[in-house]
């Protein structure tokens, strides 16, 4: 199992300086690049101090710079938000840049609100078609001079400038619902999933989905399939609470911008009540602490395995969830020290 470190600059509070979040994620980035973490992942989200994110290709070529083995995921771009000459050309610069580095990922986004602002008029669910015209523009327009007249975007012939560094690169694809999953695999995408705080279960529907749709384009997918949690690994008790004290404040946050049951002031999201995100089931804490990856290392290693059993390729440890930074570290110090040995050992047995 490989490991991707997906990573927000998150602002919890007017009080925090936004240069020491800034900073955090450099730090948590280096941190898994020196561990071997495969992939750094970041988002674009808009007006949100809690996902500041209004264009991933800037942080991630700053990461570049400073952790140097790692490669930089877009995890990943709102197609509805950008021009395919745009998105290609940043995307491609950020390749050059990073001598080769880039992992594409492109999704539908996720909170109406941020349609509302970015692209009024359009509902999120329809935004998927957005997302499909999109990818294969932008592989065009990296291969050279293309002309497009699509339903969402008419252009002359233009190619992209700069192209990418990369023969192939490796394109993502956000999926949960099976027409995302049919997508993904006829047109040899990886795959990231986020089952939210839903138990192993909903991993074992994705793998379902991802096998029907394996059978339904008649090939077999030979990209790699990645399961992201939010990730908390503890030893004392404060942690623990600590970690679902922070996880519970999230979710209410993140419950407004789904459900649109709150306001959002000055960038800062109002929390929800939590007894009305779904009966509150969805954020019981000993739900959450089962479903999340959430424990000791030693439960965390038995979580992962399971995962692994149903098919995951690789893990992306979520670490913004609204923790404390120095909770934040020692977190993932302890999942490089004590989890990942535990793979690492596997992987060469199994290569011996």
């Amino acid at each position: 199992m490989k490991f991707h470190l997906a990573i927000n600059l998150e602002r919890m509070s007017p009080e925090t300086d936004m240069r020491e979040v800034r900073d955090h994620t450099l730090e948590m980035v280096k941190m898994a690049d020196a561990a071997g973490f495969e992939i750094a992942w970041a988002a674009e989200h808009h007006a949100l101090e809690m996902t500041i994110a209004p264009n991933p290709f800037q942080i991630l070529t700053w990461w570049g710079e400073h952790a140097k083995n790692i490669r930089l995921g877009i995890g990943v771009v709102n197609a509805a938000y950008w021009h395919p000459i745009n998105l290609a050309g940043e995307a491609a610069m950020l390749d050059l840049l990073s001598d080769g580095r880039l992992e594409f990922g492109i999704g539908s986004g996720a909170y109406q609100r941020e349609f509302d602002r970015m692209k009024p008029g359009l509902d999120q669910r329809d935004s998927w078609r957005y997302m499909q015209e999109m990818l294969p523009v932008v592989l065009k327009l990296w291969e050279g001079d293309y002309a497009h007249d699509g339903e969402f975007w008419q252009f002359p012939t233009a190619t992209s400038c700069p192209k990418p560094v990369q023969q192939k690169v490796p394109v993502w694809v956000a999926a949960r619902a099976p027409i995302t999953f049919d997508y993904a695999v006829e047109h040899d995408c990886d795959i990231l999933s986020w089952p939210l705080t839903m138990p192993l279960s909903e991993v074992q529907t994705y793998r379902r989905r991802l096998d029907e749709a394996v059978d339904k384009a008649g090939k077999p997918f030979k990209g790699t399939w990645a399961v992201m949690r939010h990730s908390a690994v503890y030893e004392t008790e404060d942690d623990r609470k600590a970690a679902m004290g922070s996880i519970r404040h999230v979710l209410g946050q993140f419950g407004n911008l789904m459900m649109k049951k709150g306001e959002v002031i000055n960038g800062f999201p109002e929390q929800v009540p939590l007894e009305e995100l779904d009966g509150n089931a969805r954020v019981d804490p000993e739900m959450l602490e089962e479903n999340l990856m959430f424990g000791t290392p030693d439960q965390v290693v038995e979580k992962l395995k399971a995962h692994e059993a149903v098919g995951a390729d690789a893990f992306v440890y979520y670490a913004s969830m609204g923790m404390d930074m120095a909770q934040q570290k020692r977190s993932l110090q302890l999942f490089i020290d004590k989890v990942m040995p535990e793979f690492a050992e596997k992987e060469m047995a199994h290569a011996g």
